[in-house]
């Protein structure tokens, strides 16, 4: 590429809003929050203790599994502890520390963001597929 061009497609002189020059975690995080069921399972637990049944009942459409999986992960991840009572039959419940809680205010940040913005997306989308450019690259 010329000099001329690369000086059109960067922009010159600008400071980066965040950097990541070194391995700074955001990968785990981001792995924790960009999977289908961590937001909606954080959110149900923001609103105090559950149960493992309750849980299933507020999130829709998760099974199971995918449940297990996803309580077993923020476990692991140190937002969400699990407490087994010795009952017949077992009770389980699970909350969110306080690491978990904190998450909480990133993910209302990115709600209230996806709120401002859904019109304007909505709009680029639409003029993107009328342009007949929503089929590939």
């Amino acid at each position: 590429m010329s000099v001329g061009h690369t000086g059109v497609t960067t922009p010159a002189a600008t400071t980066p809003v965040v950097s990541c020059a070194e391995e700074c975690g955001v990968r785990d995080v981001q792995d924790r929050l960009g999977d289908k069921w961590t937001v909606h399972v954080v959110v149900e637990l923001a609103a105090g203790v559950r149960r493992f049944r309750e849980l299933q009942r507020l999130v829709p459409g998760i099974s199971q599994r995918m449940l297990t999986l996803t309580l077993r992960r923020l476990e692991r991840d140190g937002l969400v502890t699990r407490t087994g009572y010795p009952t017949v039959p077992a009770q389980v419940e699970y909350e969110l520390t306080g690491s978990g809680h904190s998450m909480t205010h990133l993910i209302k940040a990115l709600v209230d963001w996806s709120l401002d913005h859904r019109g304007a997306i909505a709009e680029a989308r639409a003029a993107y597929d009328a342009r007949g450019r929503g089929g590939g690259a």
